[in-house]
């Protein structure tokens, strides 16, 4: 809440559709202590206004140009309380993994939509615990991640997979190299290695992940070890393990 006393819940309703933002207002008119502060269009306008705006409550979409509704999640954390409202049923088990407080398929009912709202109020209002939050999937089964989402302030910056020349470790951030340029996201490597394509990224040493595209040749560095130079003449040192699971790609 935005202060000791104030039970107002500041919202902000992002649906790429005008209509369903409409429906959204329309059914919040019989619960007056919602105000909506913004209205937003798609996930950029989404991530902005909720670092201007500070909001308490997210009536996010999920299926939006620019970002989804899950990447908004991935760069605005667990700050703000969400509910999502979609068209699509096939995410509901993914939003609940992000503790979203509820999951309503387009068309809700006003009753189904209140129901949402006690939902918000208690846990906004203390009376419900908010468990930690896991970070949203990047994948599904078999799909891996074609861009990275880089919160940078206000900003963000969208890096596809195939422009990244390698990642690495960096205490608890992870840079990712494009054409000699580093730009750091808080991430682990590990859990980048799992969102990441096996058959086009390889983890060749414990601080660093490789676009296999980018190798030009492996070198002996000395008895045992070997380096990777790539073709813009970088060289990353390799790990056994690394070395091991190089050989099965190339």
């Amino acid at each position: 809440m935005n202060s000791a006393g104030d039970d107002r819940i500041r919202a902000i309703i992002v649906d790429d559709e005008a209509l369903s933002r409409a429906l959204v207002r329309e059914y919040l008119e019989a619960h007056r202590d919602i105000d909506v502060v913004a209205e937003c269009a798609d996930g950029f306008e989404a991530v902005r206004a909720v670092n201007d705006l500070d909001p308490d409550l997210l009536f996010l979409d999920i299926q939006m140009p620019k970002l989804d509704g899950f990447e908004v999640l991935e760069l605005i954390g667990n700050d703000v309380e969400v509910l999502f409202l979609t068209a699509c049923d096939e995410y509901a088990l993914k939003a609940f993994e992000v503790h979203a407080l509820d999951y309503l398929l387009k068309p809700f009912s006003a009753r189904r939509f209140g129901e949402a709202l006690e939902r918000a109020r208690s846990r906004l209002n203390g009376q419900a615990a908010r468990p930690d939050a896991d970070p949203p999937r990047a994948r599904e089964a078999g799909a891996f991640l074609d861009r990275i989402l880089i919160r940078d302030g206000p900003r963000v910056h969208v890096i596809g997979v195939d422009d990244i020349d390698y990642a690495q470790a960096q205490d608890d951030y992870v840079a990712f190299m494009v054409k000699g340029k580093g730009t750091l996201k808080h991430q682990t490597l590990g859990s980048l290695e799992e969102q990441l394509d096996p058959a086009r990224f390889v983890r060749i040493h414990r601080s660093s992940i490789l676009n296999i595209d980018r190798l030009a040749r492996i070198e002996l560095y000395s008895k045992g070890s070997y380096e990777a130079i790539l073709k813009d003449g970088t060289r990353l040192p390799i790990s056994r393990s690394g070395y091991s699971r190089l050989q099965k790609l190339i």
